[in-house]
């Protein structure tokens, strides 16, 4: 199943990161993304190019929607011609299933934008 058609699952009692071969797994789906570290924690991250402020804002908006319909919050990071997304589970420091699914999710939005947008 595509990640982008899943959805995210509540947190219920303990949770855990998901273990190196999930991660790798996963990962393979989205060589658009980079793993970073921070703080720590692993983060999914990926920066999104658009022509003006107003693009990169309306993109931001639409990001912050999904989040609240998957019950998944990111860091986005809006500036003039450009959003960065940084998907982790706060709860657990790290990384879960259901990051990958939103940044899935992302990857959908912004190829949305770009089908839209006149070249």
């Amino acid at each position: 199943m595509e990640l982008a058609k899943e959805s995210c699952t509540p947190f219920r009692g303990s949770q855990s990161t998901l273990v190196e071969s999930e991660v790798v797994e996963l990962y393979r789906q989205l060589p658009e993304w980079s793993m970073v570290e921070r703080d720590g924690t692993k983060r999914l991250e990926r920066t999104f190019r658009f022509r003006n402020f107003e693009e990169a804002l309306s993109f931001t908006i639409k990001i912050g929607e999904i989040g609240e319909e998957e019950g998944h919050h990111p860091t986005l990071v809006t500036e003039w011609g450009r959003v960065t997304v940084m998907w982790w589970s706060h709860r657990i420091r790290g990384l879960h299933r259901n990051d990958f699914i939103m940044a899935a999710k992302t990857n959908q939005v912004y190829l949305l934008h770009l089908a839209r947008t006149p070249s």
